[in-house]
């Protein structure tokens, strides 16, 4: 009984070391494009001591049900089934010796097809062990192929602003579907389908809508197809025909009489290029001095009155057909001199505008002196401020300064108002003899200046100057009236 109780927990914790010991490695997930090779990996890790391998079994899970793949016996040998026969292999080489090694039973899948994605199961059937067994889940994707072109190889220009399909994009049996987005400055929306096949693929449409017009002519469109993270690019460039658009060149409105080498040329934009030119002259046929040579309407010879009247220019092409006219006149005289080349214009410009500034500058200078010279030969001070001229007043009241007496002079033709100022001198108002005023001609009596009478005509003074040696030289100016203080003071503040 003791016995038995010893050896039955040995045989157990033997039994769950074996059992624990052994497995089978694989990955939980594998991935491939079609047309690719992909490994599947599956290791036995044995115990120790090891427990002998019977058979490996590779199957496929379909529906719930195993489907075999491939199988390695170490008696009966390697064996591969339909329909893998032709695209699977076991990897290492040791597998298919007379005597195998088959911890390594991992598989090679060469020429990756979508109906491989599945599940694949790796059974290892051990004695006394029993099986065991690791599954991985295989998925395969596809490439899609990208087109694009455009709706038809011409567009036609249509007159009323209805949107229709210029181009169609295309990422065909992808897996997964693709993400198509457009590259372009065209102003239209793109509409967008998904299409899924049986094969587990899809298909992604896109087609590109847009108002066509001339303006869209030559227009590049750009697919970006984004597919797990990679990008795949196509472009067309829009051919949009429409009827010729047409303008006629040559008359520069100076057609005179004898002027040489004249003609009008007719210009056409146009999608297919224009097929004939047409000329027509509106006042019944062509003149005999035109030449029609295509897009152009030559005149041989002068200018002459006959040739002038409206002409018009049809241009065709398989969409349409395109005018214009231009009224051509013809003058005795230019109407009007050449026009200066951009260059002299912009010479006489810069030279015009130099001229235009220097006299400018000149006038503001003229301007500065004249100023300056009228301020310097203005009056200094206050004009109606009172100014002492003998002496500086009477030291009390009715009584006469006490300083020598001073004298003035003045002109013959001095007017009234000098003589008003001398009989006040004499008078009883001053209280002093006239003729004693005029008879004291004092040697200490100055003559005008000389710089102050230069000074003066060179500024044109015309007034009446008296110049008094006494203490500062005073100005007396015939605008001023004597005051009983001896002062002087304006007319205007006298007679206020």
């Amino acid at each position: 009984m003791m016995f038995l109780n010893l050896v039955l927990p040995l045989m157990a914790t033997l039994l769950t070391t074996g059992v624990h010991g052994q497995m089978v490695k694989m990955d939980s997930s594998k991935s491939g494009f079609v047309g690719s090779q992909i490994e599947l990996r599956c290791q036995f890790v044995n115990s120790n001591p090891p427990v002998k391998i019977s058979q490996v079994t590779w199957q496929k899970l379909v529906n719930g049900t195993k489907q075999n793949v491939a199988i390695a016996n170490p008696a009966l040998g390697v064996s591969v089934l339909s329909p893998f026969k032709e695209r699977v292999r076991f990897k290492n080489p040791a597998v298919r010796q007379h005597t195998p090694s088959l911890e390594d039973t991992t598989i090679v899948f060469n020429k990756l097809r979508l109906s491989d994605e599945s599940t694949y199961i790796c059974e290892y059937t051990t004695f006394p062990a029993g099986n065991r067994e690791n599954m991985v889940n295989l998925t395969v994707y596809a490439r899609p192929m990208i087109q694009m072109g455009l709706s038809t190889p011409s567009i036609v220009a249509g007159s009323k602003d209805l949107k229709m399909i210029v181009a169609t994009c295309v990422s065909a049996n992808g897996k997964p579907p693709s993400v198509i987005t457009w590259e372009t400055d065209l102003d239209g929306e793109s509409n967008t389908q998904e299409i899924r096949n049986l094969d587990g693929t899809v298909t992604v449409r896109s087609d590109y809508l847009v108002v066509p017009s001339r303006e869209i002519h030559q227009q590049l469109l750009t697919c970006v197809s984004t597919y797990n993270d990679e990008q795949y690019t196509e472009s067309v460039t829009l051919n949009i025909q429409y009827e010729p658009e047409v303008i006629i060149e040559g008359f520069d409105g100076n057609w005179y009489l004898n002027r040489e080498n004249v003609q009008l040329t007719c210009l056409a934009d146009a999608n297919p290029p224009i097929s004939l030119f047409q000329w027509r002259y509106l006042n019944g046929s062509l003149p005999s001095t035109a030449e029609v040579r295509e897009d152009v309407l030559m005149f041989k010879g002068p200018v002459t009155y006959d040739i002038a009247g409206k002409y018009i220019c049809d241009a065709s092409n398989s969409i349409g057909t395109g005018s214009a006219s231009t009224e051509v006149t013809v003058t005795e005289f230019p109407s009007y001199p050449r026009e200066m080349s951009q260059e002299q214009h912009h010479v006489g410009t810069v030279i015009g505008g130099a001229v235009v500034c220097g006299v400018v500058l000149l006038a503001a200078i003229t301007l500065l002196v004249v100023f300056v010279y009228r301020r310097r030969c203005m009056f200094k001070g206050d004009y109606s401020t009172k100014k002492q001229i003998i002496g500086n007043g009477y030291d009390m009241a009715g009584s006469l300064p006490q300083h020598p007496s001073q004298s003035m002079t003045f002109s013959e033709d001095s007017d009234e108002e000098m003589k008003k100022l001398e009989f006040y001198r004499g008078s009883s108002l001053l209280g002093g003899n006239i003729q004693e005023f005029h008879s004291s001609q004092d040697s200490r009596m100055k003559a005008y200046h000389t710089g102050l009478i230069e000074e003066h005509e060179r500024c044109g003074y015309n007034e009446q100057t008296y110049i008094y040696d006494y203490g500062s030289e005073v100005e007396v100016s015939v605008d001023m009236v004597p005051q009983m203080d001896g002062s002087v003071i304006s007319k205007e503040e006298w007679y206020v």
